[in-house]
């Protein structure tokens, strides 16, 4: 499967999806954010800096401060997909979030969702 697409998307295009997904089932832009903190590190500032930039996803991800090492943990399917079976590293990172973003839409506890 050819990812370049997605790869080149503009996380900045993706992010408001996430935080209407989340406030559709009174969840918030914050807990999306801390969402994103979790996985890759990102403080509030460097955030906003990518979301700016309209940074792609690929580079996203790369310059991500670190990705979490509890990552192994997110299991379940999205889009059809088992996250934890995702050979390319970076559509494994774009689920992630993706799942964990669900997770929260679902009304999971955040403590769930962050795997503490």
């Amino acid at each position: 499967m050819n990812n370049t697409r997605v790869y080149k998307m503009s996380f900045a295009s993706v992010y408001p999806h996430y935080i209407q997904k989340a406030e559709k089932k009174r969840r918030t832009k914050d807990e999306v954010d801390e969402i994103i903190f979790w996985l890759t590190g990102y403080d509030q500032q460097m955030l906003q800096q990518q979301l700016d930039n309209r940074t792609d996803f690929e580079t996203f991800f790369a310059q991500a401060p670190q990705i979490n090492s509890n990552v192994s943990k997110i299991t379940g399917v999205i889009c059809g997909y088992r996250v934890e079976e995702i050979k390319e590293e970076l559509m494994q990172k774009i689920r992630y979030l993706d799942k964990l973003i669900d997770e929260l839409a679902k009304g999971k506890a955040m403590d769930k969702i962050l795997r503490k």
